[in-house]
């Protein structure tokens, strides 16, 4: 979590560049509403189409530091200590997160969902058909990954294995999230990778759970259908009081992310029916052990 100064806001240094962006679009948003500037004169001031302007807005691209100073000049920002500010979110916005290395196997819009998840401060799952990918030991992710990849050649997939295990230093880092997993008892039956993969999976579950930070749940069979049965989600909410909570649904070959708080209310809602139909933690640790002990 966010260490917050005296003034409020939070040490940027401390948040990754996607979190960077949407502090920084908001502030445009803010400031063009209050200079009454439409979207379409902010793009023709920049050279660029309103939904660009939109795209910068929702923190969805990079910021060019000379457009950022154009706006801030047509929204009437005079102020250099504020000026200088935004040019300086602006230039730590655009620096690399760690999943650059991984450029090569990493689709658009998963980048987004890494930045937001190394810098959310509480992560809300369900999981439908495999084990949330926090959890995941390194064969189950293997063999979850050959799935999708069967075609790709050795190197790929060890590459994209890396990427999923890297994701997990943020469950060890000093300021870990508070990650609260509930997962449909089908994803536990279901063998991937095998028996003994199967196997060595629940127990890192069980391992995973003891720690201060996660929260595991198990929906069994036979609580019958649920509000969630349509599929995996996951809610992202940040310390950084501007930014929204973010759903995350992800697809074949997209994702969805929702920020209305309509849509956020509706999530939010299902997920924690899903807490009260679902085991408690403790009874859930057994039926983890239960179920190893099926294998």
């Amino acid at each position: 979590m966010s260490t917050v100064e005296p003034g409020g806001e939070p040490p940027t240094d401390t948040l990754g560049p996607t979190v960077l962006r949407m502090m920084l679009g908001g502030q445009l948003h803010r400031f063009r509403e209050a200079a009454g500037v439409t979207p379409d004169r902010a793009g023709y001031e920049i050279r660029a189409s309103r939904s660009k302007i939109s795209r910068m807005e929702n923190g969805r691209v990079g910021f060019k530091e000379r457009d950022v100073a154009d706006l801030l000049t047509l929204y009437g920002i005079t102020d250099e200590q504020v000026r200088g500010s935004m040019l300086s979110l602006a230039r730590q916005a655009n620096a690399p997160g760690w999943w650059s290395k991984y450029g090569d196997v990493l689709a658009d819009w998963f980048e987004a969902y890494l930045g937001l998840e190394a810098a959310a401060s509480v992560i809300r799952t369900f999981e439908l058909q495999f084990v949330y990918g926090l959890f995941q030991t390194e064969a189950y992710a293997r063999a979850v990954t050959l799935l999708g990849y069967r075609a790709a050649p050795a190197e790929e997939i060890d590459r994209r294995v890396s990427l999923r295990l890297k994701r997990q230093d943020l469950l060890t880092r000093p300021d870990p999230p508070q990650v609260w997993a509930v997962i449909d008892e089908g994803a536990l039956r279901r063998p991937v990778g095998g028996l003994a993969v199967m196997r060595a999976q629940l127990n890192r579950l069980i391992e995973v759970a003891e720690l201060r930070h996660v929260t595991i749940q198990v929906v069994p069979f036979g609580r019958g259908g649920h509000a969630a049965a349509g599929g995996s989600f996951t809610v992202l909410r940040f310390t950084e009081a501007e930014l929204p909570d973010v759903v995350y649904i992800e697809q074949l070959t997209s994702a969805l992310y929702l920020d209305k708080p309509d849509d956020v209310d509706h999530y939010m809602e299902v997920m924690n029916l899903l807490s009260t139909q679902a085991l408690t933690p403790d009874r859930t640790t057994g039926f983890l052990t239960q179920i190893a002990r099926e294998l």
